[in-house]
């Protein structure tokens, strides 16, 4: 194998498969990244047989052939080197030679046998989708999903295919049973596309980490599409796969409360700075801050046995008679900082029951839900 690829192409492409790759090296090859140069480029994949990446990159292949080697130890080698163009060539034991201006280095690779081969993907039935719309779907959601939950489908994002009053549309939701994210977005989709309505699928958090990263890049529209057991998403001559979870995710409209007439409406940069600065002395592992709500203001206070108090008071509209809920201002504060608009509306019944925030402009597409704490 002899190939000579622009740095610049053959950096972004390991950048991409960063998160891929295994890190705690249950198989050697789980490390690497599979090179195979063909007479179109260069074929770069990385899988860890969860989930696996692909992509095809401008490349002069001299000799074509394959080979697996470190992922993590070719990128460094790679940020390191400032010549423009790479050349990258192979000897029959693996052996990788890497050359770039008067830099040479040598790296042990293995038999591109060794690797793991990716699912055969079929190109019917994926539906292209509004990359810009489904990166602020992922972003105002994924925060809520579980990290190592030991309800095992909660450390996953529900992605919905519905229709709702004719119109497609999708919909993500995250929750780790102490903040819930929804959010919807109505889809386009042509007269002759079939919609896969009445979809429900859990994608791993991971996968839908490196979806957020791919569609960050901007370029062309996505397409995504569903198995039985796996997700398949196409962007930019990018392929990623990834197995789906198993088993039931949790009747989440259940958890959001019905509409209210106990209102709270605030300023979302006021409440996001009030929160920011009482918080800092909230005991270490509740960062519990307790809220009082009034009629033109809201108070917020935090207390620490061994630093002290905080205090502080913001307007606000409230329709209610006057009560306090204690909430983890961490929970708080990411689902603000996901917020738009200027201001924002709180809905709780009571002091111990959960609080229902939305977007004063954007009522119906995005919700979230926190659980109050005792204070």
């Amino acid at each position: 194998m002899r190939v000579t690829i622009a740095r610049d192409e053959i950096l972004t492409a390991l950048q991409r498969v960063q998160g891929v790759v295994e890190k705690r090296n249950t198989m050697p090859s789980l490390a690497n990244v599979l090179l195979e140069a063909k007479t179109e480029g260069l074929d770069i994949l990385a899988t860890d047989l969860e989930l696996g990446m692909r992509g095809l990159y401008k490349a002069k292949v001299e000799e074509p052939g394959s080979v697996t080697f470190s992922a993590r130890k070719l990128f460094e080698i790679l940020k390191e080197i400032k010549e423009p163009e790479i050349a990258l060539s192979v000897t029959d034991h693996s052996l990788v030679t890497i050359r770039a201006g008067r830099s040479q280095f040598k790296v042990v690779g293995l038999p591109s046998k060794d690797f793991p081969p990716l699912p055969a993907i079929e190109r019917e039935g994926l539906i292209p989708l509004p990359g810009a719309s489904l990166l602020q779907l992922i972003r105002k959601t994924l925060f809520a999903v579980g990290d190592n939950d030991t309800r095992y489908v909660l450390n996953g994002l529900l992605i919905t295919l519905l229709t709702d009053g004719g119109k497609p549309m999708i919909r993500l939701v995250g929750t780790d049973g102490h903040r819930l994210a929804v959010a919807d977005q109505p889809l386009e989709v042509g007269k002759d596309a079939s919609f896969p309505e009445d979809t429900k699928v859990i994608v791993p958090k991971k996968a839908a980490l490196e979806i957020r990263r791919l569609l960050e890049e901007g370029g062309d529209e996505p397409m995504i599409g569903f198995t039985k057991n796996m997700l398949i998403f196409r962007k930019s001559g990018l392929l990623l796969t990834s197995r789906l979870m198993e088993g039931n995710y949790p009747n989440y409209q259940q958890v959001i409360p019905k509409e209210t007439s106990k209102k709270i409406t605030v300023n979302r940069e006021d409440f996001e700075g009030a929160l920011r600065r009482v918080s800092v002395l909230s005991r270490d592992k509740t960062y519990a801050v307790k809220l009082t709500f009034a009629s033109d203001h809201l108070t917020l206070f935090s207390s620490h046995p061994d630093m002290g108090e905080a205090n502080e008071e913001i307007q606000a509209k409230f329709n209610g008679e006057e009560f306090s809920a204690g909430f983890n201002a961490r929970y708080l504060l990411e689902v603000l900082t996901i917020m738009d608009g200027e201001t924002i509306e709180l809905q709780m019944d009571a002091p111990l029951s959960p609080c229902l925030l939305k977007e004063t402009e954007n009522q119906q597409r995005f919700k979230a839900v926190v659980m109050p704490v005792k204070v």
